[in-house]
């Protein structure tokens, strides 16, 4: 009884994938095949390849990437060494010192984006309990970091960072 259920099983099987075949091999026959330069084309037309410069369109990525450096003011200490390093690919690395006994530092990745008007710059941080930062572009050699609203720092101090 069960090597008759076995045979009729295995029959089975065979018949319902044996007929399945044709019918794939004929949809991949009858599908049309894409020249390579069309699927290239689709591809780039989706991707943004200016993805930090967002809506800025004449925003210059290349030159803008690099290391911009300087010692921001401290509430509770002589100052924060800060160095912001930014990728044409959209990442950054910020690296600060506490200029206070302990010498603590802190590192935060994450990505960056150029605001709509493309005098700005905004931060995003991987670590979401880390607030968001944003800075003023204030010549192709200066940033100016502004307030957690994203609005300029008032006051007579520096809140200035250099390319290096």
């Amino acid at each position: 009884m069960h090597r008759k259920l076995l045979t009729i099983a295995l029959a089975a099987t065979l018949a319902a994938t044996t007929g399945c075949k044709p019918d794939e091999a004929a949809e991949a026959a009858s599908a049309p095949v894409a020249p390579a330069a069309a699927v290239t084309d689709a591809v780039t037309d989706v991707v943004d390849h200016s993805s930090p410069a967002g809506d800025a369109k004449d925003f210059d990525i290349k030159a803008f990437a690099g290391t911009y450096a300087g010692m921001l003011p401290c509430a509770d200490c002589a100052g924060i060494d800060t160095t912001i390093a930014f990728t044409p690919e959209g990442s950054y690395t910020l690296s600060e010192t506490y200029q206070d006994a302990d010498k603590s530092s802190f590192l935060s990745k994450g990505s960056w984006s150029v605001r709509g008007d493309g005098k700005a710059i905004q931060l995003d941080p991987e670590e979401k309990d880390e607030y968001d930062r944003a800075f003023t572009i204030a010549s192709p050699t200066e940033l100016l970091a502004l307030d957690q609203q994203g609005k300029p720092i008032a006051g007579t101090i520096e809140y200035r960072l250099k390319r290096k």
